[in-house]
């Protein structure tokens, strides 16, 4: 395997760190050419220092002139703003993009780094919710690699590995049920920020660990894995595995499953997708059954965790819906972290702006971003009115 050239966005998020650590792990096969992050100015000047990228880039004004400061004479250049971030993916010394950044901010680098020719290492999902037709033609269009990084979809992609030839039935994407596995909808009322950050098995940025609690997390992967994988909504289905080992499953035409299994550790669908199709030796803890004598399953509770419902029902309904969803989920997540809304509040904003923005079936990229845009805007009103 010749030395691939990265850039990786998000790079000071719980994702973009991980993946740092697996290119030190292997530093003859990997290099880092483009580092991108947000407002961790500390960090990303500490990852630019150890790992000396062509470029970084922040969306942040006082990051940026921070870190502009700190890497002046370095030969690094340090740029500033989503429109710098697009042009850096059309970069002739980049190979692979891994794409962590949080929210719908992934698209148009993402869309960018596809029509250069770029791979996608795929940690952020968003993109595919919000315009998963778009970022699939394009794929094809230019030929490019799509490997999802989520540990559910390395897990179907991994399953999957030999089986061109053989139709999928359906695939089956575990969750662990979050901190409130279990509780009613009038537990629900009462649940706290802090109570909502507390995972039991994953450690990730605040976002992704409220959507895991509600449940929408699960959901935006049910929409993404039918992009990944060129399935229909009925072909989906979620289980509850609070043990968080079966990392997802696929059932063929013959009855036949197929799971990826393996302790909850990020590390690994990250290196599987920056190698593929080679599995590089490491030294992360493997899994021991004797550890983990008991797996076990349940049914998710959808009427008490309705986001999980509004996901499947958005994807069933194609068009904008699935991209309006996103949009809301991702104001009202914001506004739960400022206690402005409350857990179950969450779900009732985002259903709403389901109902007030307009349905389109047919979109451009700036359709997407318009309406993007949109769901936004209804949501933040909808709070507003809570307030």
């Amino acid at each position: 395997m010749s030395k691939r050239k990265l850039a990786i966005l998000g790079s000071t998020g719980s994702i973009g760190t991980q993946t740092l650590e697996v290119v030190e792990l292997y530093p003859d096969h990997f290099s880092i050419t483009v580092l991108s992050a947000g407002k961790n100015a500390d960090l990303l000047i500490q990852q630019a220092l150890k790992f000396k990228p062509a470029a970084v880039i922040l969306c942040d004004q006082t990051a940026y002139e921070k870190v502009k400061q700190e890497l002046a004479g370095k030969g690094i250049e340090v740029l500033f703003g989503e429109d710098a971030l697009v042009d850096a993916m059309k970069r002739d010394d980049i190979d692979i993009v891994l794409t962590a950044v949080v929210g719908a901010a992934g698209l148009r680098p993402t869309v960018a780094a596809i029509e250069s020719g770029k791979d996608i290492a795929l940690a952020n999902k968003e993109t595919l919710v919000v315009a998963g037709e778009l970022i699939t033609s394009l794929v094809e269009k230019h030929q490019v690699k799509l490997l999802p990084v989520d540990s559910e979809h390395s897990a179907i992609f991994q399953c999957l590995a030999g089986e061109e030839a053989n139709p999928i039935e359906k695939i089956i994407l575990t969750a662990s049920g979050g901190p409130f596995r279990g509780k009613t909808l009038n537990d629900l009322l009462q649940v706290t920020k802090a109570q909502a950050l507390k995972h039991p098995n994953w450690t990730m940025g605040a976002k992704i660990t409220i959507d895991s609690a509600s449940l929408m997390n699960k959901g935006l992967e049910v929409i993404e894995a039918k992009w990944l994988f060129g399935l229909e909504y009925n072909q989906i289905d979620v289980i509850i595995h609070p043990q968080s080992i079966i990392h997802s499953l696929v059932q063929f035409q013959d009855g036949s499953l197929k799971a990826q299994l393996g302790l909850p550790d990020m590390k690994l669908p990250i290196q599987y997708a920056l190698t593929y199709p080679q599995r590089f030796e490491n030294n992360f803890k493997r899994f021991n059954f004797l550890d983990y004598p008991n797996l076990t399953f349940e049914q998710p509770d959808l009427q008490v965790f309705k986001n999980l419902k509004l996901a499947f029902q958005a994807l069933e309904e194609g068009g904008n819906a699935p991209c309006v969803l996103n949009g809301a989920n991702e104001v009202v997540v914001e506004a739960f972290l400022q206690d402005k809304v409350g857990f179950v509040q969450m779900s009732e904003v985002i259903e709403e702006t389901l109902c007030q923005v307009k349905s389109q079936k047919t979109l451009s990229l700036e359709d997407y971003l318009q309406f993007d845009l949109e769901s936004r805007t209804v949501a933040r009103s909808l709070i507003e009115r809570i307030k």
